[in-house]
C-alpha cells in the first residue's frame, strides 16, 4: 500500500480497523482459569497484586516487547497503548499525553523513585528520554490513578519504570552464578542508527548479586517520504547502570543501584531552519527559522533500598521498605535566533544560553499492615530539589550573562512533603473497596528571581498544603469477568517553571513565570469492564477528568506573544479504551485495542481578560491498532503483523494554531501504518529479531509533534547471552 493509496479512504480504513480491534476485545471467554497475559502489578496501590485484582486501569510492558518490537525510548514504549498519544517535540525529547495530560501533570518514576522535578516546565517536556529503554526489565503505567499513593503530579497517569536485577534469590543457594548479554541493533532509515548494549551479572545464589551494564546511542537523522532527510534529528547518548542486592536475612534484601544518561546535541528540530516545513493533501506547516536549538542532557540517579516481608500470620507489619535516594540533573539549552543570511543580531536574533542543574534528595517509608478484612498500605516521603541556574546571551557584542533569561530562579529549593494511607478492605466474598487519603505540604524557596521593575535579583518563598482522596471499588462478576471503578482526587503543585520560568515554548512564544500561582486541582471518574480467561482477555475502560485552576500560559494583554504563567484555565476531558486478546491456538494469539477522548476548555484570552471556549488540546483521535502473531511450533521463531491507525485530529485550540510549526492548519492528518516484527532463536544463546516499520512509506506523524515518522524502516537486532 502507498502511501498515496493509504490516503485516499482513510476514515473507512481507520473504522475498520477500530471495529475488528473492538470485536477481539470483546470476544467471550467460557473458561474460569486465570489469563495468560496477566502479570503481577506492584504500583497501582504501592502494594503487590495481580493486574486482573486492580481497581485501576493498568498497562504492563514487558522486557520482551521493548525488545522485540524496537522501542528506541521510554515514550515511544507507549505507542501501542491505548488512551495515549506519544507526541515527539523531537525524536531525543518525547512526552506522551496519557489521558490528556503531559509532561509533569503525569509522574515518570524509576523503581519507586520520583523523576519529576521542580524545573519541568508546562506542556510537553524532554525529560521522559533520559532513562535508557535497554536496561529497563518492565514497565507498569497506572491511569487516572490520582495523588493518594504517589502525590503531586499523578493526574493522568504513573509509569513506573523497573530496571533488570541480579535475581540472585531464584538462583541454587550457595552456588556461584555468572550471567551475560551482548546486544547489536542497526536500523536503516536516513543517515542508519546503531546501539550497543553489554551487560551481565555475578553473584552467589540465597546470598548477593551485582549486575553492570552500558549502552551506546548512534541515532542518524531520519527520513521521511515527504519531507526527505530531516537534518539534526540524530544525536548520540551514552548510558551505564550498576546494581548491588544482598540477602541480609532470608526475607530481607539490601540494594544500591545507580544509573546515568548522558545526551548530547539533541536538536528540537521544528524550530530550525532544517525543517522546511511539511504539506499533506492540503494541510500544512510552515518551516522553522532559528539556525539551531539543542539541548544536552545528563542524569545521574542513585537509590539505596532496605526491603522485608514478615511471612508470620497476624505480623503487625507484613512488609517494609526504606529508600534514600539522589539524582544530579543537568539541562543545557542552546538557541541560535540569528537570521541564515545575514547573520544579523537585535532583539529577536541573537545567541542564548539557558542552564538548569538540579540536585533531588529523596526519602521514602513504605508500610503494609493485615487489619480485619483488608490490609492498610501507608507511609511517608519526601524530596527536596536544589536547583542553580543561568543564561547567557550574545547580540553581537560578545557573550553577556543574562540574570532575566534564567530558565528557573538560581539558588532555589523546593520540597515536598506527604503522608499517605489506603485501606484495602475486602468488603464481601467477591467485593473489595480501595479508600485513601494523602496529605501533602509543598514549600518553595525562590532564590534569585529577576524582578524587571527593581531592576535586581530578589527572593520569595510560598508554601501550599493539599489533602486529597480517593475511593475505588472491583468486584468480581461470572465467567472471569469484573467490574471496577471510582473517584480519585488529583493535584499538582506550583513548581519553581511555574513561579520564576523564563522559557521558550511551541514555535517560539516567550513565557514567563508568576509567583502568584496555585495548586491545580483535579477530579476522574472511571469505571471500567474486565475479563480474565484462559485464551482470551479484555479491558474496558470509561473515564471523566474535571480541571480547575489549571495553570496554562497567557498572553500579558491583548495582542501580546508574549505570555505569562497563570491559574487561567479549567475544563475536562472524557474517553474511552477498549483492549483485548484471543489466542486462538498454541500458534496464533489475535490483540488491539481502540481510544478515543474529547474535551473542552476556558481559558483566559490575556491576563485579566474574557475567557475563550475553545477544545482541549491534543486529545486523542479515535485510534486503533490490531496484531496479528505466530509462534513456531518449537516456539523458536515468531512474526507478528501489526497495523496502527488514528483518525484526522483537527479540533486544535487557540494555542494549536498559534503553533505551525507543529500544527497543521487543517489539524494533523489521519493515517494507516502497517509494520512486521519477526524473531528467530537461532541457538541456546543466539537470538536475531527484524523489524519492518512503515512498510508503505507513509507520510505520517502523531498529533502535536514537532517532526514527522520514519518512513520504510528495517530493524536488525542480534543478542548473544552466556
Amino acid at each position: 500500500m502507498t502511501s498515496s493509496n493509504h490516503n485516499r479512504h482513510p476514515r473507512f480504513s481507520l473504522v475498520r480497523t477500530a471495529l475488528l480491534a473492538s470485536g477481539i476485545a470483546w470476544w467471550p471467554s467460557h473458561s474460569l482459569a486465570q489469563d495468560f497475559l496477566e502479570p503481577i502489578v506492584v504500583t497501582a496501590t504501592r502494594g503487590k497484586s495481580e493486574k486482573a485484582d486492580t481497581a485501576y486501569t493498568s498497562t504492563y510492558l514487558g522486557q520482551d516487547f521493548l525488545q522485540n518490537h524496537f522501542r528506541r525510548n521510554i515514550p515511544d514504549a507507549l505507542n501501542f497503548t491505548p488512551g495515549v498519544l506519544s507526541q515527539k517535540t523531537t525524536y531525543g525529547h518525547g512526552s506522551p499525553f496519557i489521558r490528556g495530560q503531559t509532561g509533569r501533570s503525569n509522574l515518570l518514576m524509576y523503581d519507586g523513585v520520583r523523576i519529576n522535578n521542580s524545573t519541568w516546565r508546562s506542556g510537553p517536556v524532554q525529560y521522559g528520554n533520559t532513562l535508557d529503554s535497554y536496561a529497563i526489565d518492565h514497565m507498569e503505567l497506572i491511569k487516572s490513578q490520582g495523588s493518594v499513593p504517589f502525590g503531586s503530579d499523578a493526574v493522568g497517569g504513573t509509569l513506573n519504570a523497573f530496571g533488570k536485577t541480579t535475581g540472585f534469590r531464584d538462583e541454587a543457594d550457595g552456588a556461584f552464578f555468572n550471567h551475560g548479554s551482548a546486544y547489536y541493533e542497526y536500523r536503516s532509515n536516513g543517515d542508519d542508527s546503531h546501539i550497543g548494549r553489554l551487560e551481565g551479572s555475578i553473584g552467589e545464589g540465597g546470598k548477593w548479586g551485582l549486575r553492570a551494564g552500558i549502552t551506546e546511542k548512534d541515532f542518524g537523522d531520519i527520513h521521511s517520504s515527504a519531507i526527505g532527510t530531516m537534518r539534526n534529528t540524530g544525536y548520540g547518548e551514552h548510558d551505564w547502570d550498576l546494581r548491588f542486592e544482598s540477602a541480609l536475612n532470608p526475607d530481607t534484601t539490601l540494594t544500591a543501584a545507580f544509573m546515568r544518561v548522558r545526551q548530547d546535541d539533541v536538536w528540537r528540530w521544528h524550530r530550525t531552519i532544517f525543517n522546511p516545513g511539511w504539506n499533506h493533501e492540503g494541510s500544512s506547516s510552515t518551516a522553522g527559522t532559528w539556525l539551531a536549538n539543542t539541548y544536552d542532557q545528563d542524569r545521574m540517579l542513585g537509590f539505596l533500598r532496605v526491603a522485608s516481608d514478615d511471612p508470620r500470620q497476624g505480623a503487625l507489619i507484613s512488609h517494609w521498605s526504606a529508600t534514600l535516594s539522589y539524582q544530579d540533573n543537568s539541562d543545557l539549552e542552546f538557541q541560535d535566533r540569528r537570521n541564515q543570511t545575514t547573520q544579523s543580531f537585535n532583539s529577536t536574533r541573537y545567541r542564548q544560553w539557558q542552564q538548569a542543574d538540579v540536585q533531588t534528595y529523596g526519602i521514602d517509608l513504605e508500610f503494609e499492615s493485615p487489619m480485619g478484612p483488608g490490609k492498610w498500605i501507608y507511609g511517608l516521603d519526601y524530596y527536596q530539589d536544589q536547583v542553580d541556574s543561568y543564561a547567557k546571551r550574545d547580540r553581537g557584542l560578545g557573550e553577556v550573562f543574562l540574570p532575566s533569561a534564567r530558565p528557573v530562579a538560581d539558588d532555589s529549593r523546593y520540597s515536598l512533603f506527604g503522608i499517605h494511607g489506603q485501606y484495602h478492605w475486602q468488603a464481601l466474598e467477591k467485593l473489595r473497596v480501595e479508600s485513601g487519603v494523602r496529605y501533602t505540604y509543598a514549600e518553595a524557596d525562590i532564590g534569585k528571581r529577576w524582578d524587571n521593575n527593581a531592576a535586581a535579583d530578589i527572593g520569595s518563598q510560598r508554601d501550599w498544603n493539599h489533602t486529597v482522596f480517593s475511593l475505588r471499588a472491583i468486584e468480581e462478576l461470572p465467567f472471569d469477568w469484573s467490574v471496577y471503578g471510582g473517584v480519585s482526587q488529583a493535584f499538582r503543585a506550583p513548581n519553581l517553571a511555574d513561579l520564576s520560568g523564563v522559557t521558550t515554548s511551541r514555535s517560539g512564544v516567550e513565557t514567563g513565570g508568576s509567583v502568584n500561582v496555585n495548586p491545580e486541582d483535579f477530579l476522574t471518574y472511571e469505571i471500567g469492564l474486565r475479563q480474565s480467561g484462559k485464551s482470551t482477555s479484555m479491558q474496558a475502560a470509561f473515564f471523566y477528568a474535571d480541571m480547575k485552576n489549571i495553570i496554562t500560559d497567557v498572553p500579558v494583554s491583548s495582542g501580546s506573544t508574549t505570555t505569562q504563567a497563570a491559574n487561567g484555565r479549567n475544563g475536562y476531558i472524557y474517553g474511552f479504551e477498549v483492549e483485548g486478546a484471543w489466542r486462538i491456538s498454541e500458534q496464533w494469539q489475535l490483540s488491539g485495542f481502540v481510544a478515543w477522548q474529547k474535551g473542552e476548555t476556558s481559558t483566559a484570552a490575556f491576563v485579566g481578560g474574557p475567557t475563550l471556549e475553545e477544545p482541549y488540546s491534543r486529545a486523542l483521535p479515535l485510534t486503533g491498532s490490531m496484531a496479528l502473531r505466530w509462534t513456531h511450533p518449537s516456539t523458536k521463531c515468531w512474526v507478528e503483523g501489526r497495523v496502527l491507525a488514528a483518525e484526522t485530529a483537527d479540533r486544535l485550540s487557540t494555542a494549536d494554531k498559534a503553533d505551525t510549526q507543529r500544527f497543521p492548519n487543517k489539524g494533523t492528518p489521519s493515517y494507516v501504518v502497517p509494520m512486521l516484527y519477526s524473531g528467530w532463536q537461532a541457538t541456546d544463546h543466539l537470538l536475531v529479531t527484524l523489524g519492518l516499520e512503515n512498510i508503505s512509506n507513509v507520510d505520517f506523524r502523531h498529533h502535536g509533534s514537532g517532526n514527522n515518522e520514519p518512513g520504510f524502516n528495517a530493524v536488525l537486532g542480534v543478542r548473544t547471552t552466556w
